[in-house]
């Protein structure tokens, strides 16, 4: 099992920046275990984007083409907390965004539905 808790968010006027956090506990933090990790973001009458994933234990990262250059996604493995740094903010960047993680085998470009854990959700508010 994996808890994900995301503390933060909020509002900002565009360009930002603003940062997530998302701590993670449970099987995360077995030296054995490999979890694709990453943020999601959704707003309202629209499917969930995938944002920006990465695999534990390796230098894989995938971001959407609407963040790239913009956002970072990044894992402090001895904290076991993954980070969400947003620069460049635009209004349509707005969502509620959510960490998700998924145990090995998992692919960095597999959809909302391939995520098993999910944390409870921050609303990002980018006002122009």
């Amino acid at each position: 099992q994996v808890q994900l808790v995301e503390p933060g968010g909020g509002s900002v006027q565009a360009v930002g920046p603003l940062s997530l956090s998302c701590a993670a506990s449970g099987n995360t933090t077995s030296s054995t275990s490999s979890y694709c990790m990453g943020w999601f973001r959704q707003t309202a009458g629209k499917e969930p984007e995938r944002v920006a994933v990465t695999r534990t234990g390796t230098t894989i990262i995938y971001y959407g083409d609407s963040v790239k250059v913009r956002f970072t996604i990044s894992l402090e493995n001895a904290d076991n907390l993954l980070y969400l740094q947003m620069k460049s903010l635009k209004p349509e960047d707005s969502a509620m965004y959510y960490c998700a993680a998924e145990p090995s085998p998992c692919v960095t470009t597999g959809p909302p539905a391939a995520y098993t854990y999910w944390g409870q959700g921050t609303q990002v508010t980018v006002s122009s």
